[in-house]
């Protein structure tokens, strides 16, 4: 009889810790469901769980205990001046990862353009152009291979890294994207990647390298390098440790682009759900010292004369000063030309659709096609998309360019346009000529985008009218390819090759003289850039801040939006199209506008699984083990005339069979978990559950671990066994249940969850609009969100899956049907 009621009890629930839920559920359950209605009706490609970030303080007695103990030991100004050293440390170690790639890269692209160029003057007489072409096709493929060799290492080190570190921001927890490993093959395969002729840009790498060394230096711990290891653990938390990723990121940008403002504006821009104040202020403090770090040795080694600062980043737009090219009288722009450059926003929006469209396909394509077939496909395609792009590259540059006059230099020269005439490429052409294609295609790209900012002489259009064609395309296959690779700079040249083509239109075909052909540039430049990327406030600050020309401020704001309102149009932004290609939950700014007419208790899941203030830990045990959930609720009975759990042994078996509104779950005597008895925890069923607090999966996990239970006889259990040191010891990789000794934990025992609960979480009511939930869920950086009615009773829990877009225009669908 007694085993009878056993699996009677068994198979009705699993038991105490769990309610509302159907008796075969006890497999792992994925965090985070399949998003709906994604990829114009494709199945889901990536079916990989995202865990999201705990930026919510746990203000439990230990860590409470801790707080009181550091205070003593610390006062709050010594944490402020710690604060901003890091901040400081972050910064220039990051403008040193800039010095170093750009150095190498440098140098790496000067030994194969000269080895080359040696190659085609010889060539160019001997009649042997295909070795020179099989020498650029050596280096090329050379240089991509280590770079994809290195990406296949570390996955999340290719591409970008943006739209991942816009994800952290946005509290989701990336696999790898903030280790050290990721660091290194995310440095030097750029180095690779750009030297190798692909179309992508260092810029974008650098923004991530920035995020990943202010991850990991506020540490002060390393889980590659075991033996850095510091006992100060102050900032071992999601919160402070997202507070330096922005600042990291933020001097990401400053060095690339030499923008400290603009790397702030980037930061609370694209990523951060929470700012403040001081934030901002230790966010910029960083960007000026990635800057002006960065600024001091790139000047002193171009120069060889330090304590100069003229080389703010990795990219130098030069110094817009207009040399009159048909008249004496020559302005940078007038209100003519907005209306213009209205046009040409509209229509670099509407490229940047077309990029957007036709990469969100291939990168489709390569998630079914390539990336789950062995390693080795995603070096092969690599491989050739540097010897299709170094082919097409060679050919265009000395079949297809056209020989233009170099013009004479003005009676004054600035240094921009002097760098720019010893740039040229005269392949092929005679003295006093230049090969317009080939100083295009045979430069790097930041010498090609100044040519096309600065160049007096002319670009035929044909030939701008080709390169613009071929680098669209060869740009847009090239992204996603598995090495490291940025979109900034290939979307700027692209789009200084349109507005320079408009500008020779108007004046050839239309006559209009007053052109300044290098503001057009600039003006297609932006127009591009902002149809691919969508930024708007931190893409304008930025470009400002990189010309030294604030005049520019107007033109560039109105194409942005321009760029942004058309490209909107049709579809998203490239970084937010790679974001739901891998199906990560972000938050948007809002929720859908109808979501304020649902509440909380229509989009809450109410399949929890919880446990008591005293639990056994054979309970704990099969509650880690078939359940992914990174938090549960703690609970007892809300009724007056009982118990929450109540222990009974086996001679009362016989009494409770006859109760039919009992619910038990028995903790099975077997050698894994050891006990000699079988006492039973009683749940009525449909009993109100009175909320206590949360305590998360790895605090429970840590709690086996350091053997924090008790056996039942003792008359009053220990307290605050484990410190709060102990708990984030491991932080950020916790140890998962699977991880521990499992014979050796005393499952008969007793676990005082109640002494480790987050006692005071955020709460809603389930009467709580969407709009309200949605806003305290993104505002204040939530994991969790319980649902709790005026009684104190557990309705339900909210999570980052049930606000994004996809399940909220899900849940309005199923209430508009209803209606």
């Amino acid at each position: 009889m007694a085993t009878d009621f056993i699996r009677k009890c068994c198979g009705r629930v699993f038991g105490c810790l769990s309610f509302n839920r159907t008796a075969n559920e006890t497999s792992r359950v994925p965090l985070l469901r399949s998003r709906p209605g994604h990829h114009g009706g494709h199945n889901e490609v990536s079916n990989k769980d995202y865990e999201s970030l705990d930026y919510d303080r746990c203000w439990n007695k230990p860590y409470l205990d801790y707080r009181e103990k550091y205070e003593k030991q610390h006062s709050d100004r010594k944490l402020e001046i710690l604060q901003w050293v890091m901040t400081f440390a972050i910064g220039f170690l990051t403008g040193m990862v800039a010095l170093y790639i750009d150095l190498i890269v440098k140098l790496l692209s000067d030994w194969k353009f000269g080895t080359v160029d040696k190659s085609i003057l010889q060539c160019s007489k001997d009649g042997c152009l295909v070795i020179s072409l099989l020498y650029l096709l050596l280096f090329n493929v050379a240089f991509v291979t280590v770079a994809a060799c290195l990406t296949i290492y570390e996955p999340v080190a290719g591409g970008s890294g943006i739209p991942e570190i816009k994800c952290y921001l946005n509290g989701i927890k990336i696999p790898r994207i903030a280790r050290l490993q990721t660091l290194v093959a995310k440095s030097v395969g750029v180095l690779f990647s750009v030297a190798g002729g692909l179309f992508v840009g260092k810029e974008g790498p650098m923004i991530h390298s920035g995020a990943i060394i202010g991850s990991g230096l506020p540490q002060l711990q390393s889980i590659t390098l075991k033996k850095i290891n510091s006992k100060y653990s102050y900032f071992r938390t999601d919160r402070d440790k997202r507070d330096f990723v922005s600042g990291g990121a933020a001097a990401g940008v400053a060095a690339a682009f030499g923008a400290p403002i603009g790397g702030v504006l980037f930061s609370l821009e694209e990523g951060s759900s929470f700012w403040n104040q001081k934030l901002t202020w230790r966010t910029f403090f960083c960007s000026m010292a990635a800057t002006f770090s960065l600024n001091f040795f790139l000047s002193g080694i171009d120069s060889n004369s330090w304590g100069y600062f003229y080389l703010p980043g990795l990219i130098d737009f030069g110094t817009f000063e207009c040399q009159s090219e048909a008249t004496t009288g020559c302005h940078l722009w007038s209100a003519v030309d907005l209306f213009i450059f209205v046009i040409m926003g509209f229509i670099g929006g509407c490229l940047g659709a077309i990029f957007n469209t036709l990469n969100k396909s291939l990168s489709l394509h390569r998630m079914i096609n390539v990336n789950p077939k062995h390693k080795i496909f995603r070096l092969l395609e690599a491989i050739l998309v540097a010897m299709v792009t170094t082919t097409i590259a060679f050919v265009s540059a000395m079949t297809l360019g056209q020989c233009r006059k170099i013009p004479l230099k003005p009676s004054i020269i600035n240094s921009t346009r002097s760098s720019v005439e010893l740039t040229v490429r005269d392949y092929f052409c005679d003295d006093g000529y230049y090969n317009d294609m080939a100083t295009l295609f045979f430069n790097p790209q930041e010498v090609a985008i100044k040519q096309l900012f600065h160049q007096a002489g002319t670009f035929s259009m044909p030939s701008l009218a080709i390169f613009f064609i071929l680098f669209f395309f060869l740009a847009c296959w090239t992204y996603g390819v598995s090495v490291p690779s940025g979109l900034f700079v290939p979307s700027l040249l692209c789009g200084a090759a349109y507005g320079r083509f408009v500008a020779l239109f108007l004046e050839q075909v239309f006559g209009y003289k007053t052109v300044y052909s290098g503001t057009y540039a600039l003006v297609g430049a932006a127009a591009f850039l902002g149809g691919v990327v969508r930024m708007t406030i931190s893409l304008t600050v930025i470009l400002i801040e990189s010309t030294n020309e604030i005049s520019y401020g107007l033109p560039i704001m109105l194409v942005l939006m321009v760029a942004k309102w058309s490209g909107d149009l049709f579809n998203e932004g490239l970084y937010d199209i790679h974001i739901n290609l891998k199906s990560v939950p972000l938050l948007e700014w809002d929720p859908p506008t109808e979501a304020a007419r649902m509440k909380a208790n229509a989009i809450m899941d109410s399949r929890l699984k919880v446990v008591f203030p005293q639990t056994r830990v054979a309970s704990l045990i099969r509650l880690l083990k078939t359940t992914a959930h990174n938090v549960f609720p703690v609970v007892t009975a809300a009724r007056d005339d009982c118990s929450a759990v109540t222990l009974v042994g086996p001679s009362q078996e016989a009494d409770l069979q006859e109760q039919d509104d009992v619910e038990c779950f028995v903790n099975q005597n077997n050698s894994n978990q050891g006990g000699d008895g079988n006492p039973i925890e009683l749940l009525q069923r449909n009993l109100p559950m009175k909320f206590e607090g949360m305590i998360l999966r790895s605090q429970l996990v840590t709690l086996l671990k350091k053997h924090a239970w008790y056996r039942e006889n003792v008359q009053e259990p220990p307290r605050d066994t484990v410190s709060y040191e102990e708990f984030i010891m491991d932080y950020p990789r916790y140890p998962d249940i699977y991880d521990l000794d499992i014979p050796t934990l005393d499952g008969e025992a007793l676990v005082d969850v109640g002494a480790y609960l987050n006692p005071c979480p955020y709460t809603v009511y389930p009467e709580a609009t969407v709009s309200q939930v949605f806003h305290l869920f993104r505002g204040m950086g939530l994991r969790h969100l319980p649902v709790v009615c005026h009684k104190g009773e557990l309705k339900g829990i909210i999570t980052r899956h049930n606000l994004t877009h996809e399940f909220l225009e899900e849940k309005i669908h199923e209430q508009n049907q209803d209606d």
